[in-house]
């Protein structure tokens, strides 16, 4: 167990590069399962999430490479279905959430799927009916035992249908989507979830040899093929760490460079963090944030107070909901932050008001924050990080604080930001990673 130790108020300055999207490696790696043939995926993060994702697929059997850094090839010729059904996996599968994004693909390729009920983030309920509906709709039997938590999805040939998800879930989407690409005629979702890291996943399928039409519309329609051939393909850079050095570079009055974001793939994202008051540019494919001593939340044109909420994209991500928060303690004007799809996420805000902030929790899902113009700095304190997305605003907040804060249960921020002290560290950032104390 290890902690950082950050020493607050400094200025950062240079170029910083965005990883590879974890939500989208976790996807892209479980779609290898599709096929015999080789596939080299390059831009993986080194994020302990998708380096537990790798390791189950190699128990599976799937032949892993690493060919240089964040670039590996799968071949999953000799898939060891044995592997699910054992103590190993049920440990291995629940410790991370995006294992659930195996069953899609080895149900469609091998008419079954198993997963021991998924960890990750406590961050409210995060149900996994869409999965199973969808399943259930192309013709699959579904059965749960409650004693150990453990699902499972079983068929021997999937058929296309006409589906409406209860939800626009995007690992619900990206699952059923890679069942569907090898189902018995023609599969038509609506209410899809439409994302960057979706849309990738339809664009590989594709290259492979599926046919999926209306990508990047809620709209998916599926005509399922026989077998996918492998391929080449690039994760984008990560959205989320792009919107968390737009909040640090404000939050510690920084000038930044964030590096080739893939800007037309970024939505509201830039234009959000605009209406925060924050300046940014864009030079090329790049985001270049200039250092501002204050920045002012614009109200709405009514003169009412300006909310942000996330909804389903093309809105507002959620995972940036607690950047744009922590980014607020220290704007000029007060901002409503609602918080619709999990309701525990802002729970991390009494560990802001220690520091000094001034938040007030309205209920589970909405937070109101009065900001204070960087006339009183927030103040260096101890905390504990609870899911990555705080973990990331807290480690903001005391990049900008006054004084040393130290931040424990780090693991949280290493599951999605790689080797993100050493990144900080070369844009000026005090930050050190010891032993737990």
């Amino acid at each position: 167990m290890s902690i950082f130790v950050i020493e607050g108020g400094h200025k950062l300055n240079g170029s910083i590069t965005p990883q590879g999207a974890k939500n989208e490696a976790l996807q892209i790696i479980c779609a290898v399962l599709l096929t015999p043939e080789k596939v080299t995926i390059s831009n993986i993060p080194d994020i302990v999430d998708v380096n537990k994702l790798i390791f189950i697929l190699s128990e599976l059997g799937v032949k892993v490479n690493k060919v240089k850094e964040g670039t590996y090839t799968f071949q999953a010729d000799e898939v060891n279905l044995k592997y699910l059904e054992s103590e190993k996996f049920k440990k291995d599968g629940s410790s991370l959430r995006g294992s659930i994004m195996i069953v899609g693909p080895l149900l469609g390729r091998f008419g079954k799927g198993y997963i021991p009920r998924p960890g990750g983030d406590k961050i409210g309920r995060r149900r996994l009916d869409t999965h199973f509906e969808g399943f259930i709709q192309l013709g699959a039997t579904f059965r749960y035992n409650k004693e150990e938590h453990f699902y499972g999805v079983e068929a021997k040939k999937l058929k296309g249908t006409y589906m409406l998800l209860d939800e626009a879930s995007v690992t619900g989407t990206a699952n059923i989507v890679m069942a569907a690409v090898l189902a018995e005629g023609i599969t038509t979702i609506y209410n899809a979830a439409c994302e960057p890291y979706l849309q990738q996943l339809c664009k590989m399928l594709n290259s492979m040899g599926a046919s999926i039409k209306g990508i990047g519309s809620n709209l998916l329609t599926i005509e399922g093929v026989k077998k996918l051939s492998g391929c080449e393909h690039r994760v984008l850079p990560d959205m989320i760490e792009i919107g968390s050095w737009i909040g640090m570079a404000a939050m510690t009055k920084s000038s930044i460079t964030i590096k080739d974001v893939s800007w037309d793939d970024l939505g509201v994202i830039p234009r959000v963090f605009q209406k925060m008051g924050i300046n940014l540019e864009r030079k090329g494919d790049d985001i270049f944030i200039p250092a501002q001593e204050n920045y002012e939340i614009q109200n709405f044109m009514d003169g009412s107070i300006l909310t942000i909420s996330d909804a389903p994209w093309p809105g507002f991500t959620p995972d940036l909901l607690s950047i744009i928060l922590v980014v607020a303690t220290q704007a000029k004007g007060s901002v409503l932050i609602h918080q619709k799809m999990f309701e525990s996420r802002l729970f991390f805000v009494d560990k802001l008001i220690d520091m000094g902030a001034k938040v007030i929790l309205c209920d589970p899902h909405r937070a109101t924050v009065i900001g204070m113009n960087h006339e009183y700095s927030l103040k260096g304190t101890t905390m504990t990080s609870p899911d990555i997305r705080a973990g990331i605003s807290l480690l903001i907040a005391a990049l900008s604080a006054s004084g040393t804060s130290t931040i424990h249960n780090i693991e949280q921020i290493d599951r999605g930001y790689q080797n993100i002290d050493e990144r900080l560290r070369a844009i000026g950032a005090k930050i050190t990673r010891v032993g737990a104390i």
